[in-house]
């Protein structure tokens, strides 16, 4: 049986073979591949997400399909900010940073406007905000 970790390494290996494209349900949408250490483990973690470009900075969800509580990686990049990104064929040091207030509002609702399936999270994630995460490179 499949578990999300096959699910990922697909994604991520697919990523890698077409220079940052994936095709199905992210077919078209800006992707990273976002590398954390393990809050506990401090083990290598890397997490397949979609992004808004946002000038020089990547703007990534903690969404985890509307699931009632935050991703591990959240929890992961919180416990240690400086993480590493790969978009496109390019892989850089960043500096996490979660946003908040009326410019984490801002940022959500754009990037629900042009992915609809962000705002069907909000309403499944049952009053959890979902946080929004700036990747500042370094």
């Amino acid at each position: 049986m499949a578990t999300g970790n096959d699910w990922n390494n697909s994604i991520i290996k697919e990523f890698r073979e077409n220079e940052g494209k994936v095709g199905g349900m992210f077919e078209g949408a800006p992707m990273v591949l976002l590398h954390t250490k393990g809050a506990k483990s401090g083990k290598e973690r890397v997490n397949p997400l979609m992004f808004l470009p946002e000038g020089d900075r990547v703007i990534i969800f903690a969404s985890k399909g509307g699931a009632p509580a935050h991703p591990d990686w959240f929890r992961n990049l919180k416990a240690n900010p400086d993480v590493e990104a790969e978009v496109g064929t390019e892989k850089f040091a960043a500096k996490a940073e979660e946003i908040t207030g009326p410019e984490r509002d801002k940022l959500f609702a754009e990037q629900a406007k042009r992915y609809p399936q962000f705002a069907e999270y909000v309403e499944k994630a049952q009053g959890r905000v979902i946080p929004v995460i700036a990747l500042k490179r370094k």
